[in-house]
């Protein structure tokens, strides 16, 4: 059996990048131990690395009112909504680690809404699901659901931003048949 590749796209060598986006692969290998496939398929284009992983940062990444597992929970509910393997995967992974529950993930990818999430957790996704898969759909009422179980201005504006930011990035990952690492499958699983 052949082993796939994790692109369509060439990937280039760490040592042919830029130093600064050499520099953060490093970092993310010094600090997973591996280094995730998304950095060497996007480091095909070197100033769409920068500002993907620029507002991925500002998104994921900050302080407010959505814990980082929550916002980890968007991407996984969405990407899944949105049939990216890589996403599903990776964000799983994070989520697992991140939420401190080895089951969480795989019940948002499968169906959030029986997953083992609060009231408070399934409006939010509801609302990520609407602006990932039906943004057309958003009407004021969605924010009032989203206000009543005590979500700030702020975070409405962070979930429409994860779920839209993320339906971009599924799709590039789908087109460009970005895998997964081997790595994600297991993490925080035990």
């Amino acid at each position: 059996m052949s082993i796939p590749s994790i692109s369509r796209f060439p990937i280039p060598s760490i040592a042919d990048l830029p130093q600064d986006i050499a520099d953060r692969i490093l970092a993310v290998q010094e600090k997973s131990g591996f280094v995730p496939n998304v950095f060497l398929v996007l480091a095909h284009r070197p100033d769409e690395f920068r500002a993907f992983f620029a507002y991925h940062d500002a998104l994921m990444d900050k302080p407010g009112g959505l814990t980082k597992a929550e916002r980890e929970m968007i991407v996984v509910a969405t990407s899944a909504a949105n049939q990216c393997q890589y996403c599903v995967i990776a964000h799983g992974a994070i989520l697992r680690i991140r939420a401190k529950n080895p089951l969480i993930a795989d019940q948002i990818a499968t169906n959030y809404r029986k997953a083992d999430i609060t009231p408070k957790q399934r409006a939010m996704l509801d609302f990520a699901m609407k602006v990932s898969v039906e943004a057309y759909k958003v009407e004021s009422a969605d924010y009032e659901q989203l206000k009543a179980h005590g979500f700030s201005r702020d975070d409405m504006w962070d979930i429409a931003a994860i779920s839209a930011f993320f339906a971009m990035s599924n799709r590039l990952a789908n087109a460009t048949d970005m895998r997964p690492n081997d790595e994600f499958y297991v993490m925080g699983r035990g």
